[in-house]
């Protein structure tokens, strides 16, 4: 994130000893406050508090089902900038399908091996619990990079198991995920676009779709489709609007996208 803000006069400065945990974990022991964009703007909000600077910037993660593909894992990332000299607020967002997350019930040191292999460790990081739900117990292994740390943690599962069985998943936090993190600056790119992007009338940065509207029509028959026809782009602060046609450049869609032709 850090190189690209710089691009915009930025000095990036993270606060000492802040801990991000205190707004939620991806292991589940402290519940995240709010929705995803809620708990960004909490987490900026207390950074300009214990600064007393007057812009923040802040990353938010949150992993489901992709809501077009339900049995495929998504990434949606948001990136929220707050002015608070001129009461700006701008979300810059990515929604991807390039995820290793993931999680499995083993009961053998091979079974964890072969789960680390189909999710790029140790390039990318693992935790270790008794079960997938932590409050049940105090001992939770992030970050594990390397194989005797992955050894270790497993048996220690195992021998303190009334199972003889441990959960083992994917570390999501932006240090030991690298793929995570390419989605992070993606969001802060598509943040830094909307920040350019300034209303016609009044010149206030973050001019933004605020509106999808669908019935692109099918090339073949011309029925209304579910494709995107036009947006609605709405300034923040004067509440400008400007409705703009085949934002994805095509002003027809193909018949394969059509519930009539393609039923």
């Amino acid at each position: 994130m850090a190189p690209i803000l710089e691009d915009l006069g930025l000095k990036v400065i993270v606060p000492a000893n802040f801990n991000t945990d205190t707004f939620g974990t991806f292991t589940r022991e402290i519940k995240r406050p709010g929705t995803q964009i809620e708990a960004a703007r909490i987490k900026a909000e207390k950074v300009l508090e214990i600064t007393g600077e007057t812009i923040a910037v802040a990353s938010e993660g949150s992993f489901a089902p992709h809501p077009s593909l339900p049995y495929i894992s998504s990434n949606r990332e948001i990136v929220i900038f707050i002015d608070k000299t001129h009461d700006l607020e701008i979300i810059g967002e990515e929604l991807s399908i390039d995820t290793n997350h993931g999680s499995k019930i083993i009961s053998t040191v091979d079974e964890a091996f072969e789960f680390a292999s189909k999710v790029g460790f140790p390039e990318h990081g693992l935790i270790v619990m008794f079960d997938e739900n932590p409050k049940n117990s105090s001992e939770v292994f992030k970050g594990i990079n390397t194989l005797d740390k992955l050894t270790e943690a497993v048996n220690f599962v195992f021998n303190h198991s009334t199972t003889r069985k441990a959960h083992i998943e994917t570390d999501m936090r932006a240090m030991y995920n690298p793929t995570r993190m390419k989605n992070i600056e993606k969001a802060t790119r598509n943040l830094i676009s909307k920040i350019n992007s300034c209303c016609p009338q009044c010149s206030a940065p973050g001019f933004d779709i605020t509106q999808r509207i669908q019935g692109l029509p099918c090339e073949l028959c011309y029925a209304p489709t579910l494709l995107t026809k036009s947006v609605i782009y709405q300034c923040k602060k004067c509440s400008y609007k400007e409705d703009k046609l085949y934002p994805d450049g095509a002003e027809f869609a193909d018949p394969g996208q059509c519930m009539y032709c393609n039923p």
